[in-house]
């Protein structure tokens, strides 16, 4: 059987605990999981005996008025039965192997009144009291009915609950640990003839009653009434076949459970390993060597997608801070440092004012010494965003009017970490476009950044040399011989959290103004360093990609495998 030969291999996938469960459970109740036990007991006595001591029981009980006599149920149906059962089990209705009732219902503020903080009587359980499949019903609430209370029912001690109404109807059960009473929405089976109370629970838990349930269920609020439960079927093994169902079920729930719990201390201690060395990289004088060390553990290390996410915020962080382009700095010495580059900026910004072609700006005070997040390589220098742009302008502060075609228009919405999204773009009209094409002129390689709403801080460079108009954006622009795109994208990527805490106005919306980007520091590399770190950042991106498809794969190929072993149970 493949679950059992691939158990281990599935339990390692937390995501398939629930699911291992439910299958398990569908096996046992099919008889799939003690085949060995019948060929080893060939003598058992078989489920048709048992019924027959289970209507004896049950006639007894009518004779001596200890239960009352119900209506007959129909007979069994060959379309109605779920699966072949084994030679010695046999179909049978619910209604037929015990007694089936609902509990009380309890207002509210009488039950808080009258019913809470009493120190005697039987626990009251309400649906919210059941938890799902085999976890325990909470018998400690806090409620209590009186011993002496004529009008509400008693559930024995190993009575099965289910919920027969809402949204938790046939989801939520679990087994009494005690006599209690309990709530009008669940529905309680006191079986006869010694039917074991967790292969009830059992199935319960498998899918094929699952989908009878549901089959059963009417009106709007979904319910399904007692002679519609009375009358779905459940599969009957032997008794001594019972009891070994039930052991094996617990064994493999156990297994699971301790696998899951292996499986998040391992996830754990992975996480605590890449969080450390990924710490250790940012803050490491030699980065080279950490950086080494971290790749020879990979494979290993970095099996979860998250892990993956917080590489790639890593390697950004390097990048701002020059430590993945330190071996390069010592091959290149004599690069013209940016500090350098910085007064050519301001030249030309000064040259464009004369000319008219932008205009002058409210000089920012310089970047002091205890702004610096942290200290910059030789070469480097910190200054603000507005000392390295010609422009930072915002689109369209309306919504536009949109058309079948014309000038191609985005919104923030287009605006992803992967670029813009311009084949989901709108279109207004041209004479629109112009109005806002006045002040914000945009050309390839400028930078457009979310700066309303959810994505606030997102970046996305303009890829396309043609017109567009946007809203719910900000735009900047630069001479991209002093400052590179990709460079600054990056970093604006690298910064988003930072930007969404710190730059942006709180409220219900949040919101980027011009004149709070302007202001946001920048670690400013010489230009031939700035192209260098973007090579860097792409080869290392590509290997983040590759691990991510190794683990896109392996979890393909474990939930290939889990629906086979579901197709072959159901089969």
């Amino acid at each position: 059987m493949k679950l059992l030969e691939h158990f281990k291999e599935l339990s390692l996938h937390p995501n398939n605990t629930e699911e291992l469960k439910g299958l398990i459970l569908q096996l046992a109740v099919q008889g799939k999981l003690t085949v060995n036990w019948r060929e080893a007991n060939p003598d058992a006595e078989p489920a048709t005996l048992l019924i027959e001591k289970i209507e004896a029981e049950k006639n007894k009980l009518i004779k001596e008025k200890r239960l009352k006599k119900n209506k007959k149920l129909d007979e069994i149906q060959e379309s109605e039965k779920y699966f072949i059962l084994p030679d010695s089990w046999s179909w049978v209705r619910l209604g037929n192997i015990g007694n089936i009732f609902n509990g009380d219902s309890v207002n509210k503020s009488v039950k808080k009144a009258k019913y809470t903080g009493l120190e005697n009587g039987y626990p009251y359980i309400a649906t919210k009291d059941v938890g799902y499949g085999f976890d325990k019903i909470d018998h400690h609430n806090g409620v209590r009915i009186p011993f002496n209370e004529p009008k509400f029912k008693v559930a024995r001690k190993g009575t099965v609950l289910i919920c027969s109404e809402g949204g938790s109807a046939g989801k939520k059960m679990g087994l009494l640990e005690e006599d209690c009473c309990f709530g009008n929405k669940l529905y309680a089976l006191e079986q006869y003839g010694g039917i074991e109370s967790l292969y009830i629970l059992s199935f319960y838990g498998a899918t094929s009653f699952s989908k009878a349930f549901q089959t059963k269920m009417t009106g709007i609020i979904g319910g399904i009434s007692k002679n519609n439960f009375s009358s779905l079927l459940i599969p009957i093994p032997p008794l001594e076949e019972q009891k070994a169902i039930v052991e094996m079920v617990k064994q493999l729930f156990t297994e699971i459970e301790q696998l899951e719990s292996l499986t998040k201390e391992r996830i754990q201690l992975k996480e605590s390993f890449v969080v450390s060395a990924l710490n250790k990289l940012t803050e490491a004088e030699n980065t080279q060597q950490e950086w080494n060390f971290l790749q020879q553990h990979f494979s290993s290390f970095l099996t979860e997608k998250k892990n993956i996410k917080s590489l790639r915020e890593t390697i950004l962080q390097l990048a701002v801070q020059g430590k993945l382009t330190e071996g390069w700095r010592v091959n290149n010495p004599n690069i013209e440092p940016a500090s350098e580059l910085l007064r050519r900026i301001e030249a030309e910004k000064q040259q464009l004012i004369a000319e008219k072609k932008i205009k002058k700006e409210k000089p920012l005070s310089a970047v002091g010494e205890d702004e610096m997040p942290y200290e910059l390589p030789k070469g480097w220098v910190w200054c603000r965003i507005q000392d390295v742009c010609s422009k930072v302008t915002d689109g369209f502060h309306h919504t536009p009017k949109k058309q079948s075609n014309g000038v191609k228009y985005i919104s923030a919405t287009h605006i992803k970490d992967q670029g813009v999204i311009w084949d989901e773009c709108l279109f207004i009209g041209q004479d629109e476009h112009n109005e806002l094409f006045k002040k914000a002129k945009q050309g390839k390689g400028d930078v457009l950044i979310v700066n309303r709403g959810a994505g606030c801080g997102t970046p996305a460079l303009v890829d396309i040399d043609e017109p567009f108009s946007f809203q719910n954006a900000a735009l900047i622009g630069f001479n991209q011989s002093f400052v590179s795109p990709r460079y600054m994208n990056m970093f604006i990527l690298k910064q988003r959290t930072e930007i969404m805490e710190y730059f942006t106005n709180g409220g219900a919306q949040p919101m980027l103004s011009n004149k709070m980007l302007k202001t946001l520091l920048f670690p400013f590399p010489p230009a031939e360093e700035q192209q260098a770190i973007v090579e860097k950042v792409n080869s290392l991106m590509a290997l983040c990609d590759e691990l991510e498809q190794q683990i896109e794969t392996s979890n393909i190929q474990i939930e290939q495998l889990m629906q086979s072993c579901v197709a072959e149970a159901l089969a």
